[in-house]
């Protein structure tokens, strides 16, 4: 198996071309190098510029991320997606951060400005593209059940309620993590209606046809129990596991078995970085060679 570059190999690494770059610990396993180098070779043919870009991937411990930001901007890296938990950790190290991630409080797509990084989330934009072309549904209007309470559901929850959906019902486990949420969204929601809820007491009054958003880790492992008991929900639009690798998680086998909508996160990876190439380059970008990458990537690691 191939070696995953660290800090440690800074260095040595070439500096021609225009350099991007995820981090995360793990990293292994991402299918953004495949992703990104996919699409720049197809901008390549039309746009010889972009035949000297490329799109790496590095091992960063959370302690060691200071560290990694400022010397990959030394080095005049263009951009950096982050994965979890860097998100987070970042937030506070951006010298600029656009406002659309502001109440989010992370970021995962880093531009190279001359003061510093300019912090972008688009995790949003990937999952609300997704869900319009997997399941043709929209956040807008639509009444949601999100399930978590976490990094993932903070920026799921942020987007649905900045695009104006008619209700956010979120389910967790956690009373204490669940209330800290409903606490930092409040101010958000102005007028459209927020509750929460323990996933297994469902409250009265749930709308029926409501789009369920799975934003926990829970189906990572085939021994996971399904976050939310989807038999108890009221007739779901759609469901939505942001959790692509496994394709199929117990929510999503059983929302096959309800005959429910449904479908994995693979294409809110592919448009959030569909969308961060767009950060970075100011150019179209070609969302069918992504996908195609992805898939064959993820061929590859788990037949």
């Amino acid at each position: 198996m191939d070696s995953v570059p660290t800090l440690a190999d800074l260095g040595d690494l070439p500096r021609t071309g225009t350099a991007l770059a995820v981090l995360g610990h793990p990293i292994r396993h991402s299918i953004s190098p495949a992703m990104h180098n996919a699409a720049l070779a197809a901008m390549a043919r039309s746009r010889p510029e972009f035949a000297s870009w490329a799109y790496g991937r590095f091992d960063v411990p959370p302690a060691d991320l200071p560290t990694a930001l400022s010397r990959l901007h030394a080095l005049g890296y263009r951009g950096l997606n982050l994965t979890v938990p860097h998100k987070v950790l970042a937030f506070g190290s951006m010298a600029e951060i656009d406002p659309a991630a502001r109440p989010i409080g992370a970021v995962n797509t880093l531009r190279w400005t001359p003061q510093g990084w300019h912090g972008f989330n688009t995790d949003g934009y990937g999952l609300a593209t997704a869900i319009g072309e997997t399941l043709g549904l929209a956040l807008q209007g639509a009444h949601v059940v999100l399930l978590g309470a976490g990094g993932a559901a903070r920026g799921a929850a942020v987007e649905c309620l900045q695009r104006g959906c008619a209700s956010l019902w979120i389910a967790n486990r956690t009373q204490e993590n669940l209330d800290t949420l409903l606490a930092v969204l409040r101010p958000l929601a102005g007028t459209i209606p927020l509750h929460g809820f323990p996933p297994d007491r469902l409250p009265g009054g749930l709308p029926a046809g409501s789009l369920v958003v799975n934003a926990t880790s829970a189906g990572l492992k085939p021994q996971d129990a399904p976050p939310i008991d989807l038999a108890t929900v009221p007739s779901p639009a759609g469901v939505y596991d942001m959790i692509y690798n496994p394709p199929v998680t117990p929510l999503l086998a059983q929302a096959a078995r309800l005959g429910l909508p449904h479908a994995n996160g693979l294409s809110m990876l592919i448009h959030q970085g569909a969308r961060a190439l767009e950060i970075w380059s100011g150019a179209s970008v070609p969302v069918a060679a992504m996908r195609q990458a992805a898939e064959q990537a993820l061929g590859r690691t788990h037949p």
